[in-house]
């Protein structure tokens, strides 16, 4: 049932994202150098809820399920689905792992945020624009 549409296409994407975000997340482990500022978070974005670990696990189970029920309903919207899964998913596996969210990427005007982030970002606003568009 989950690989007829675009589900190939979805779980790569996802498999790749997150492979992706792992990778980057270990390479940039206690660089500081430039916009590479490796830092650790307990809490969620903009560091609210800090040391709130166990809710914010609860919470992207929620959003991970969330996910896959509107993607196996909507598959046409495969892909935001998948960055906003595999983004969930790897921030989920820092959590589960470590106890808390590795992040290096410091533009000095933001928070500092890692590569599950950026995709999670592109994948609620990719759905915003599919969702007006279709308006």
């Amino acid at each position: 049932m989950i690989l007829k549409k675009n589900g190939k296409k979805f779980w790569f994407v996802v498999i790749l994202i997150l492979l992706i975000d792992q990778i980057s997340k270990i390479l940039f482990k206690n660089v500081h150098f430039g916009i590479f500022n490796y830092v650790t978070n307990t809490g969620a974005a903009f560091g609210i809820l800090k040391n709130a670990n166990i809710f914010l696990i609860i919470i992207g189970f929620i959003v991970l399920f969330l996910v896959l029920y509107f993607y196996l309903k909507y598959k046409e919207y495969y892909l935001p689905f998948a960055f906003i899964f595999a983004g969930t998913l790897g921030n989920l596996i820092d959590r589960l792992s470590l106890g808390f969210v590795r992040d290096f990427i410091d533009f000095k005007v933001w928070p500092v945020f890692n590569v599950a982030d950026s995709f999670n970002v592109i994948g609620v606003c990719l759905l915003i624009l599919i969702l007006i568009k279709k308006k």
